[in-house]
């Protein structure tokens, strides 16, 4: 009997992991498929009404604009590559929707953070939302502040 009790307690333990193991699944494959520029994989694990923010402030992509611009860059060959190297993720009640932050290795950005959302969908979790930033130090941000300021003034 103590057995059966330990199994059906190890069986809740593992039905409350699945979801995350998924999501983390999701989200590592989806940076997998950037680094191979496998734009059909990819692509499949945006949502329909998916937004990619990337680091330039002028950079928030619907699924459809991200896909053009990424086209060029996949089409040679050539992908990102993002590993995280830690990931939170948290789950709507209803366990339909997840959080996430993650911190990155980057080797052209460097450290980075990528914030999303991913929805459960017929098809599995999807990223609805995914905001990439660069992090940086607090005492180098006075100046990074002034040299964007200089920047925004020659550029608009």
């Amino acid at each position: 009997m103590r057995s059966f009790f330990l199994s059906i307690l190890s069986l809740g333990l593992f039905a409350q992991d699945l979801p995350q193991a998924l999501v983390n699944q999701k989200i590592d494959a989806w940076h997998q498929a950037a680094s191979r520029a496998d734009e059909k994989a990819y692509f499949d694990l945006i949502h329909p009404a998916g937004i990619f923010m990337g680091t330039d402030a002028q950079e928030r992509w619907t699924k459809n604009e991200f896909l053009a611009y990424t086209r060029p860059i996949f089409s040679k060959g050539v992908g990102w590559s993002f590993k995280s190297v830690r990931r939170v993720v948290s789950f709507s009640t209803d366990g339909q929707t997840a959080w996430f932050d993650e911190d990155l290795h980057t080797p052209n950005l460097g450290p980075a953070r990528g914030t999303g959302v991913m929805v459960q969908t017929d098809t599995g979790w999807k990223i609805i939302h995914y905001n990439l930033t660069v992090t940086i130090p607090n005492p180098l941000m006075p100046k990074i502040k002034n040299d964007i300021e200089l920047f925004l003034k020659k550029t608009y």
